[in-house]
């Protein structure tokens, strides 16, 4: 009898156990829960702690109640001047009102699908409206704030607050990059040719210049040498003609003695006179052809030459 009563104790302890562990639910710091009795919402719970619930009729649903990321994949828009874009962005958000929530997308797959579509329908609207310098320079900023707007309008419905909206990369397609690249690289060959020309039309003017200034400076320095040459000639004829006019035949035969120099050198020179030609004058009289009779008979006799050629090497 007393271990009948013993065993029955201990199934209602079990039965109070378990029935007090399914009344009773945590709501950690970083969630919010939803109560619901047979699917239908009874209350919502957004502070942490210890919480109560009817169990067997009612159950938790829980949502986070920290930031949320939603990554979209990369899109094509064409911007205001008729440029295509690859856009990169993503947004962060918040659940703040979980029984909407959960009335109207119920999970957070669900929610990142429709937000996704309120972004990329705010992205290609408002990319539509702005030129590609502006989406990737000028008004980036400004842009962001309106897309975040237009998506915070769009999903306060569902329960969802859109804290912010940035565009990770926002770059022509591969095939226009290559495009206009190829058009830099055809721009700045031009410029690289038009830069030579100009060098090679600047270095041709500086030869030119400089091949006229030479030539201008060998003609001066030609005629200062003509005029200095002509000066040298002049004073030597001068001085030849006053020693001519002191002694004649000495300066006679001074200028035989340059020409016997002259012609009758080691250079290989052959001649062919006569030997009674003028210029042996001074072989065959020493004294000159003026001289008198007793004067030549005190020079040393020449040698006789029989011979109707003489040849001098």
């Amino acid at each position: 009898m007393k271990n009948g009563f013993l065993g029955l104790l201990g199934i209602v302890l079990v039965a109070v156990a378990i029935v007090g562990y399914m009344s009773l639910y945590i709501v950690n710091p970083a969630q919010q829960a939803l109560i619901l009795q047979f699917g239908e919402i009874k209350g919502s719970e957004r502070d942490p702690g210890l919480k109560f619930k009817v169990p067997f009729v009612q159950n938790v649903v829980y949502f986070d109640k920290r930031v949320l990321d939603l990554n979209m994949p990369p899109i094509e828009a064409i911007a205001s001047d008729k440029k295509r874009l690859v856009v990169d962005a993503f947004a962060r958000y918040r659940i703040t009102n979980p029984v909407l929530f959960y009335q109207t997308v119920n999970n957070i797959n669900e929610a990142n699908q429709r937000l996704s579509t309120f972004l990329q329908s705010s992205l290609r609207s408002e990319l539509a409206r702005a030129t590609f310098t502006q989406v990737v320079r000028d008004q980036r900023a400004e842009l962001m704030d309106s897309i975040r707007k237009d998506v915070a309008q769009r999903a306060a419905p569902i329960g969802i607050d859109v804290i912010d909206v940035k565009i990770r990369r926002a770059d022509l397609p591969q095939t226009n990059s290559e495009a206009i690249f190829r058009r830099m690289q055809t721009e700045r060959q031009r410029e690289a040719t038009e830069i030579r020309a100009q060098g090679a039309e600047q270095s041709q003017r500086i030869r030119s210049r400089a091949d006229r200034d030479a030539t201008v400076i060998v003609a001066e320095a030609n005629r200062d040498a003509e005029v200095i040459r002509g000066d040298g000639d002049a004073e030597r004829n001068r001085i030849f003609a006053e020693a001519f006019g002191k002694d004649s035949e000495f300066f006679d035969f001074y200028r035989s003695m340059q020409a016997y120099s002259s012609a009758l050198n080691e250079g290989g020179t052959s001649m062919v006179l006569s030997p009674n030609s003028d210029f042996f004058r001074y072989f065959r009289n020493p004294l000159g052809p003026g001289a008198q009779d007793g004067d030549t008979a005190r020079q040393p006799t020449l040698p006789q030459s029989g011979a109707q050629t003489s040849q001098a090497q």
